[in-house]
Parts: structure tokens; sequence; C-alpha cells
């Protein structure tokens, strides 16, 4: 059984950093995309990032490019993501999410792909 367990989140102010960590287990993720999606209060989930686990090609939302790193850690099946110049928009629930795919494609930027989700950890960027 997958299981995703983030963790990291909390309150920061604006301009401030945090980093996420998603705990993965219950397979070998070699041949999987690891995802980061956001939800805020009356919007939908959208798109933030992903990484291909077995080759670290990564995509991010034009939203966070330039502020936002993803990356992983193959022997602890640890995924991150590193929040820079956190702004009152980036303030949501953020889930990790998992999706069978040997690498990054078109397909990984849309929630409805993802086969295994986390439960969310919750972020608040104040002013």
């Amino acid at each position: 059984q997958v299981q995703l367990v983030e963790s990291g989140g909390g309150l920061v102010q604006a301009g401030g950093s945090l980093r996420l960590s998603c705990a993965a287990s219950g397979r070998t993720f070699s041949n999987y995309v690891m995802g980061w999606f956001r939800q805020a209060p009356g919007k939908e989930r959208e798109f933030v990032a992903a990484i291909s686990w077995s080759s670290g090609n990564t995509i991010y939302a034009d939203s966070v490019k330039g502020r936002f790193t993803m990356s992983r850690d193959n022997a602890k099946n640890v995924q991150y993501l590193q929040m820079n110049s956190l702004k009152l928009e980036d303030t949501a629930v953020y889930y990790c999410a998992a999706k069978i795919s040997r690498d990054i494609r078109y397909d990984s930027y849309y929630f409805s792909n993802y086969d295994y989700w986390g439960q969310g950890t919750q972020v608040t960027v104040s002013s």
C-alpha cells in the first residue's frame, strides 16, 4: 500500500522560506513521478511542481518558477519542495502525489492523472 506523508508546513512571513517533505513508502518508486499540488480556500487544486524519481527531471508551474525547487533523496524515499520568496498567494494546503510514469510527461501537470495522495500540509504566508 503506497503511503505519502507530507510535513514541513507552517506559518511564515512573506519573503520567507519553507521546505516541505514527502515521505513515500510501500513501493519501489523508481518508475514514478512525484508531484506537488496546492489548494487554496474556494479554489481548485492546482499544479505546483513534479519530479521524475528516476531521472530527476523537474517541471514547475509558472507561478513558482525561480522560487520553488523540487528534489528527491532516493536512499530515503523522500522528496522535497524548497519554497523561497514566499508570497501571500502561496497560502494553501499542499499535497504530495505520485503517479506511475518513467519520466515527466505532458500529463504530469494534471491532478487527475495521479494515483496516490498524501493528506496535505497547510502553508500560510502572512504579511
